[in-house]
């Protein structure tokens, strides 16, 4: 396995893993009642291939075995951007999905991460290539991303997804508190 930079055609992968990290739920409350999973795709999909958002393919890194597939996503980006990054998010979601969320309004929002922080946004691993130290290797790698800013890498955390955090705490991630995301409390972990 190697790791590797995103590109702009890595936009769908990257979208996949978001709508995976994020779940079913909150997909579908993104979309709301006029819209589907697939417009929520589409949505971060453009975001994925755009420079300056959150999810851009310049903030991820893919995991491809030695033929080039992808086995795993991480987005990952310094805390300190978040606010800047988010706000194409918002006017993007007002665009697509119909919110009615003005500037104020988006800056506003509590943030996932904070600028003292190298934010591990989004980690999936491909099914068919889990138990193979796919998110344990991009983790490191957005560590070392992380080590480079002089910030503890973080990340959000369900409290009720104990695969996840059994593989955060195997790594040395630490609970450091709680954190509202999206309307629902989650663990905040640091490494």
């Amino acid at each position: 396995m190697t790791i590797r930079n995103a590109t702009k055609e890595d936009a769908s992968l990257i979208a996949d893993a978001i709508l995976e990290a994020i779940g079913e739920e909150l997909t579908a409350g993104l979309a709301g009642e006029e819209h589907t999973s697939e417009d929520v795709h589409d949505l971060f999909a453009s975001l994925a291939e755009r420079e300056d958002t959150q999810y851009s393919y310049l903030n991820s890194r893919i995991a491809i075995t030695e033929n080039g597939n992808p086995m795993g996503v991480c987005v990952s980006y310094d805390g300190a951007d978040l606010i800047r990054m988010r706000r194409p998010f918002f006017k993007e979601a007002n665009s697509r999905l119909g919110w009615e969320m003005t500037l104020d309004e988006i800056d506003a929002l509590p943030g996932e991460t904070e600028p003292d922080e190298f934010y591990l946004d989004t980690l999936m691993t491909i099914p068919e290539y889990r138990g193979q130290g796919v998110a344990s290797a991009l983790i490191k790698d957005a560590k070392e991303k992380a080590i480079k800013t002089g910030k503890p890498l973080g990340l959000l955390c369900d409290i009720d997804n104990s695969r996840a955090r059994r593989l955060y705490d195997s790594i040395g991630f630490r609970c450091c508190g709680l954190r509202p995301f999206a309307g629902h409390e989650m663990n905040h972990l640091q490494l």
